[in-house]
């Protein structure tokens, strides 16, 4: 295999950089709530659920409108939809920034806003991964990834900024760094992947999306899913709903095939604990081990910065074993850790080190998971990046809110992260049963087209 540097300038490396940073700022704008969070639950004096669901909600919208942005992606030039992305992703912090104290239904709706930070991973990755080779596609998707690194500048910037300035004001420090990357996608992004269908209808459904979203999140916050828990628990079955109703035919199909829902639960276990954990790690350290706001946030961004910088050893090294072969033993450390934490409920020292070792997965996960999408859908990794993708928001919507729930329940944390180590086990006794059919597809030979080796159910895939 080339090296590093040889393989980065067998495509267009500059576009690469200016995706990177369109996701890095999204992701920093996404989760800017997470780091906040405490400050905003002081201010308006918030319950432990209601804090999870005010973390999670950008979440679930990311996850959402991913959907619907991949889909856009297959027939707009990735370069103009990644700026009207930016600009919608500016919303939430100039609202904030206005002198009103905001009601919590107002945060809920800013919270769908922030989502679309979250939801440039379907632009940002296919059109990084547009100019490059498929036997690179590990390394390079893995690289524009690492655009999550965005939770470390949350954890850094937010909380320091909210201390001396306010909560409110401190989210206009995301505004510079959404300039930078318009700036970088004007002069260096280049999007080279095919575009079909109809760009009327596509954003017509994305729009559709935003604005379901918006209602849906105005309704649950009302009681019209229930009352207390079970509502909350309903939310992402209703957006995701929405996304799949909007969808051109051709691409629900994608969702009769096994091996979309396989991936889409490894990646909420991968990335929705990334994600999620970033989301709600703040509030953990607060209510857990009584730190102070401001090391809370700086040990988010130590954990988000380990995560994010392994995502493209997870792609380099499943470039080299596949995967198939990363995936079994990751999730697996991934269960094992979120068990110990449930068993133990350990002391600080402990706690942060699981949680360490927690991100080393996710991030290693994150990687492994996104080098099997381009061998396994060539054709349509706009739309798939687009639903994997929200089935990682989904499970980091889940995570803040179940770990609320819990803390709220029974005053502790267990239930919480038992609940996700017995899904990252399912996950793996998942990819163990199908590993003999995904090594046929999952490591082209150098060359050869990705994805021309598909297993049985691949009669299912729609035409391009």
């Amino acid at each position: 295999m080339k090296s590093i540097g040889a393989s980065l300038k067998s495509g267009n490396w500059r576009s690469l950089i200016a995706c990177f940073l369109y996701f890095d700022t999204g992701f920093t704008v996404w989760v800017l709530l997470g780091p906040l969070a405490p400050f905003v639950a002081k201010s308006l004096g918030l319950g432990p659920a209601e804090q999870g669901l005010l973390v999670a909600v950008p979440v679930l919208s990311a996850a959402i409108l991913r959907v619907t942005l991949g889909n856009l992606f297959q027939s707009v030039n990735g370069r103009t939809l990644a700026l009207f992305g930016i600009a919608l992703s500016a919303v939430g912090p100039l609202v904030l920034a206005l002198p009103i104290v905001p009601s919590y239904a107002l945060l809920l709706v800013l919270g769908v806003f922030l989502g679309v930070g979250g939801a440039s991973f379907a632009v940002a990755l296919p059109m990084a991964g547009s100019t490059y080779a498929p036997k690179v596609q590990g390394l390079v998707l893995g690289l524009a990834a690492a655009g999550n690194i965005g939770a470390v500048l949350d954890g850094f910037m937010f909380p320091g900024l909210a201390e001396h300035y306010g909560w409110q004001r401190a989210t206009l420090a995301a505004l510079p760094l959404l300039a930078l990357a318009a700036l970088a996608l004007v002069f260096f992004a280049e999007d080279k992947s095919v575009k079909s269908g109809s760009k009327g209808g596509a954003a017509l459904a994305f729009l559709a999306t935003l604005v379901g979203m918006v209602v849906l999140v105005l309704l649950a916050h009302a009681g019209a899913f229930g009352s207390g828990k079970a509502g909350l628990l309903l939310l992402p079955v209703a957006g995701a709903l929405i996304a799949i109703a909007v969808l051109p035919k051709r691409y629900r199909a994608m969702l009769a095939m096994r091996d979309t829902w396989a991936l889409m639960l490894v990646y909420s276990i991968t990335f929705g604990g990334f994600v999620g954990m970033s989301s709600y790690v703040s509030l953990l350290l607060v209510n857990l081990y009584q730190m102070t706001k401001v090391d809370a946030g700086l040990n988010l961004a130590a954990f988000a910065f380990t995560g994010a910088m392994l995502r493209p050893l997870g792609g380099l090294i499943a470039d080299r074993l596949t995967g198939v072969r990363a995936l079994l033993v990751l999730l697996s450390a991934i269960s094992l850790f979120d068990f110990a934490f449930a068993l133990l409920m350990p002391p600080l020292a402990g706690g942060i080190a699981l949680l360490f070792a927690m991100y080393v997965g996710f991030g290693l996960g994150n990687g492994a998971t996104f080098q099997l999408v381009p061998q396994r859908w060539p054709k349509q990794s706009g739309v798939m990046t687009g639903l994997i993708g929200a089935a990682g928001g989904i499970g980091g919507f889940y995570l803040p809110v179940v770990m609320g729930i819990a803390k709220e329940s029974t005053g502790n944390y267990q239930i919480g992260f038992a609940t996700f180590g017995v899904l990252a086990a399912l996950a793996t006794a998942t990819v163990f049963v199908l590993r003999h059919e995904w090594l046929v597809w999952a490591m082209p030979e150098a060359g050869e087209p990705a994805g021309v080796a598909v297993n049985a159910n691949a009669t299912l895939a729609p035409s391009s």
